[in-house]
């Protein structure tokens, strides 16, 4: 049954509930305007910012502020913003596509998609009408440069422990603020910085920091591994007067626009590593095709086709997850009325629905990203570690994305914190649907979980085996430690790659039976070949997963019982990885691109 366009999945639900292939927005469905978008995003990229590279990477910031404003003119710094403030106020889809287009243009790509995202979203969802209207205009043609500001020196992942104090001024008329933020992007050429400080010493709270406010200064550029184009600085607060009208929002709910502004951030960094993914796999390709050893091109090579396919295969899997979260949050918030002053708010709140698919997508991405980015050094050889050639690039700007929107290990914490959180709230039934199974799995015979029938019946099979053994997993979990789980990070990690890996399969392989229903079998060859090999090596990972979790619990007889019932639940037959690599990867040779 598919789900009516209004009603509401819960996010974290792909646990407990059957998907149908219908219900997922894939790339396949993107519209003619959205592929416009696409393309008018590519041609930017190459008329404009690819052939100026080399003097962005060297800090030109008058060039990069004159392809922002040539950005702005297209209207690329602007998808998000409302109409009645200057902007295009396009759906989430059409954003998404552009920052995954976008990040063909390296260190300047970053400069834009921090300023639309969130160097101009504060404003935009959580701004009064006065703010909007004072900014949001000149944000969305590049007028002005947005940046943001949370980090500071002893406070990275946790935000809330920042320093930064704030204290109204005798006369009412002004905020003073005290402190450093560091790592800050754009901050170099920033016009305003979106930041947070403790309203007397204790209330979180967000404020609007134009650049020519007493008493703000900036540190030198930082000298970075890579995004060399991008401006990093430090943002220094000394007795800085930021009138009480900049405040955002309101005293003590800084949190609020940070974290629910983090969702965002977090799938538009999946697309950005999805765009990148596709541009390293791309000039792996080509190399190989280019480079001769041993009198023939080293694509013919079966351990770089197994690379190529591999790249290829992750690339797959980055792309379904991340538009198949696109298009659950588009569902979510395209009822919100844009012109209600509260718009801004409500979208937060839809956004905020999906908060661990969006941080599932920030892990999995970025760490697909580098896999793909260092075995594209490793095609190119010793070319690849040499500077001008694409692959060193692309590796050393690949590696600061399990850095940004929250640490890759921050996030893999707050994956099964939050599961378990909206739990205990009664939104999501997990515990029941966990309860049922350890019931069930009493009786549970392997011979009574028969294929499916029909196409890729086996890996279906597979993935309803998987969410039971995470079921099991995160039950005994809960168990074992109840109050006492905040403090056992290694087995939420366990728990939240189970996750990462349960998603990951499922948006693939649903993306692949959406396929076939609409074009066929013999027209997704490509794509079911790659289900085939991802969901055969993943379903591996989630049995050493599974049973890593039951051994750091338990031991001696229980520990076996445990492995048993888990045994159940691991019989498979495993796919001809190699022979469906091979096909992949001549198809990939073939095409000289990323193609599904």
């Amino acid at each position: 049954m598919t789900t009516a366009k209004n009603e509401l999945v819960a996010g974290g639900s792909f646990l407990i509930r059957e998907t149908p292939p219908q219900e997922v927005f894939t790339p396949e469905d993107l519209s003619e305007e959205q592929q416009m978008m696409r393309k008018l995003t590519q041609e930017f990229i190459e008329a404009e910012v690819k052939p100026k590279a080399e003097q962005i990477e060297h800090q030109d910031w008058d060039l990069t502020l004159t392809l922002f404003k040539k950005a702005g003119e297209l209207g690329l710094l602007s998808v998000d913003i409302p109409t009645k403030y200057g902007g295009l106020g396009l759906d989430l889809i059409t954003s998404t596509v552009i920052a995954e287009q976008m990040i063909e243009g390296g260190s300047f790509a970053i400069s834009v998609l921090d300023h639309s995202g969130i160097g101009s979203l504060p404003i935009a969802w959580f701004g009064n009408a006065e703010q909007k209207a004072r900014y949001l205009s000149l944000l969305a043609t590049g007028a002005k440069i947005g940046s943001y500001a949370l980090t500071e020196p002893g406070s990275g992942s946790d935000a809330l422990s920042a320093k930064t104090k704030a204290l109204l001024s005798p006369d009412g008329k002004s905020y003073i603020l005290n402190g450093t933020k560091q790592f800050i992007t754009n901050a170099g050429f920033a016009d305003l910085y979106i930041t947070y400080a403790k309203v007397d010493g204790d209330k979180f709270t967000a404020f609007i920091i134009d650049k020519d406010t007493p008493g703000v200064s900036l540190g030198p550029e930082e000298k970075k591994m890579g995004i060399k184009g991008t401006s990093t600085r430090s943002v220094i607060l000394e007795n800085a007067r930021v009138p009480v009208e900049n405040l955002l929002y309101e005293i003590g709910k800084g949190h609020k626009v940070a974290f629910d502004l983090l969702n965002i951030g977090r799938l538009k960094l999946g697309a950005g590593c999805l765009g990148l993914c596709k541009l390293a796999l791309r000039e792996a390709v080509r190399y190989a095709k280019q480079r001769t050893q041993f009198g023939q091109p080293i694509a013919s090579f079966g351990l770089i086709q197994k690379k190529l396919a591999e790249m290829a295969i992750r690339t797959y899997v980055t792309e379904s997850m991340v538009y198949r979260t696109a298009g659950l949050i588009e569902r979510n918030i395209s009822g919100i009325d844009q012109e209600d002053e509260r718009a801004g708010i409500e979208t937060a709140k839809g956004v905020e629905e999906y908060a661990v698919e969006c941080s599932i997508n920030k892990v999995y991405a970025s760490e697909a990203l580098d896999y793909v980015a260092d075995e594209t050094v490793q095609i190119f050889g010793g070319y690849g570690y040499i500077a001008g050639y694409p692959a060193e690039r692309i590796y050393r700007d690949a590696r600061v994305n399990r850095l940004f929107e929250g640490t890759n290990e921050i996030n893999r914490l707050l994956i099964p914190t939050t599961l378990f959180r909206r739990t205990l709230q009664g939104r999501l039934p997990l515990f029941v649907a966990t309860q049922k199974l350890m019931a069930d799995l009493l009786a549970y015979s392997p011979s009574q979980e028969e294929a499916p029938k029909g196409h890729l019946g086996e890996q279906i099979r597979m993935l309803q085996l998987a969410k039971k053994i995470a079921l099991m997993v995160s039950g005994a979990v809960v168990q074992k430690y109840r109050e006492r789980l905040a403090d056992e990070q290694e087995i939420l990690g366990v728990l939240s790659d189970l996750v990462i890996e349960l998603f990951a399969m499922e948006s693939a392989l649903l993306r692949t039976l959406k396929s076939v229903e609409r074009d066929g079998e013999g027209a997704v060859e490509s794509k079911s070949d790659m289900v085939k090999v991802y969901m055969s090596d993943a379903f591996a990972r989630i049995d050493l997963l599974a049973k890593e979790g039951l051994a750091s619990m338990e031991e001696g007889d229980t520990l076996w019982t445990q492995l048993s019932a888990l045994k159940k639940l691991t019989r498979y037959t495993p796919s001809n990885t190699t022979r469906l690599r091979r096909a992949i990867a001549r198809r990939i040779i073939e095409a000289e691109d990323y193609r599904v």
